[in-house]
């Protein structure tokens, strides 16, 4: 981990903008810090915070899933280091949206792991479950029950398996609905972005919270599905439901999985004896195929919203993100 992230800082001196990709990676990094309590990577995650004024993209009045996560780390450096100005706009945004009747602005898996995370954790900081109730109905529109551009119902958790489409385009009657092999298209990192949305609320929201076990069983359901389609290797093809639509491996989608699954072990919700070893192969395979000896992270699908073609060198702040949250979890699952 320390080879991977101080060879992302060392290639990005400027920490970069706000946008979704480049804040995966400073909630990655928040993690690894976080475990190791090594001062270059929360100094580091501060400069991009201060660069970026702890603001989003869009401003407050954003709605975009994708603009409000920037906030995880936002709530990580007020979590360590205080000051009510780190999530002033976040709040605001936020609270905007609680307040507001509209609830159908999440239409593409990746937006629940962009926002579900602050509205999970605002709500426990201010001891307002409005955050939470408003977050699952968000959730459950995006899951089961938002309308296609023809006014069909569907939803984007998949008919047949436990897994998720990326957007209507790829659900049952999309356009893209097929491989060029005739097979459903299930990406994978876009399945990576659901299972860490589900670990990362399920380290706030209890159980006993009655939204609580619709969230723990379906991250169950996704590790149950998940597991016999792991390749000999340990990566996850980028099409989980066609090995042959370009084939793998794919480090972003793996390192999501494997994040999602160690939390989910960790929390006692999966079995340590049939799941420590998916995740083991996980970590070991990209460890020996996608991590370089100068801490490169190659293998990291680009951004997109489908199945693409992979090679060694490409790498990706998201990807990197991503390696670092596994990491950190599979680094507790020793403790």
């Amino acid at each position: 981990m320390q080879r991977v992230n101080d060879h992302w800082i060392g290639a990005n001196a400027n920490p970069g903008n706000n946008l979704w990709a480049r804040a995966t990676y400073f909630s990655g990094n928040m993690a690894h810090y976080q475990l190791t309590r090594v001062s270059r990577y929360l100094n580091y995650a501060v400069a991009w915070a201060e660069q970026n004024n702890y603001s989003l993209n869009g401003g407050a009045a954003t709605r975009n899933a994708d603009n409000h996560c920037a906030g995880q780390t936002y709530l990580d450096l007020y979590q360590e280091l205080g000051g009510a100005n780190k999530i002033a706009v976040l709040e605001e945004s936020l609270s905007l949206m609680v307040n507001s009747a509209k609830r159908d602005d999440w239409w593409w898996v990746d937006a629940l792991h962009m926002a579900m995370p602050p509205f999970a954790r605002l709500g426990a900081l201010r001891n307002n479950t409005s955050y939470w109730v408003a977050m699952y109905q968000l959730y459950h529109h995006t899951k089961r029950l938002r309308p296609d551009r023809l006014g069909r119902v569907t939803g984007l958790l998949s008919e047949f398996t436990p897994l998720w489409y990326r957007d209507n385009a790829y659900a049952i009657d999309g356009p893209n609905q097929f491989s060029p092999n005739g097979k459903p298209v299930l990406w994978s990192r876009g399945n990576g972005w659901a299972i860490a949305a589900h670990a990362k609320v399920l380290k706030v929201i209890p159980l006993t919270d009655k939204r609580g076990p619709e969230y723990a069983f379906t991250l169950q359901s996704m590790a149950n599905a998940l597991r016999p389609i792991q390749r000999a290797d340990g990566f996850w093809n980028v099409n989980l439901a066609d090995p042959a639509h370009f084939g793998g491996p794919e480090t972003s989608g793996t390192a999501f999985f494997a994040y999602g699954i160690a939390y989910g072990i960790r929390a006692g919700l999966l079995d340590r004896a049939t799941y420590l070893p998916v995740v083991a192969r996980a970590w070991n395979g990209m460890v020996e195929t996608a991590v370089r000896a100068d801490g490169h992270l190659g293998y990291c699908q680009g951004v997109g919203a489908a199945p693409a073609p992979v090679d060694p060198d490409q790498t990706a702040d998201y990807g990197v993100g991503a390696f670092l949250m596994a990491g950190t979890e599979i680094a507790a699952l020793t403790t």
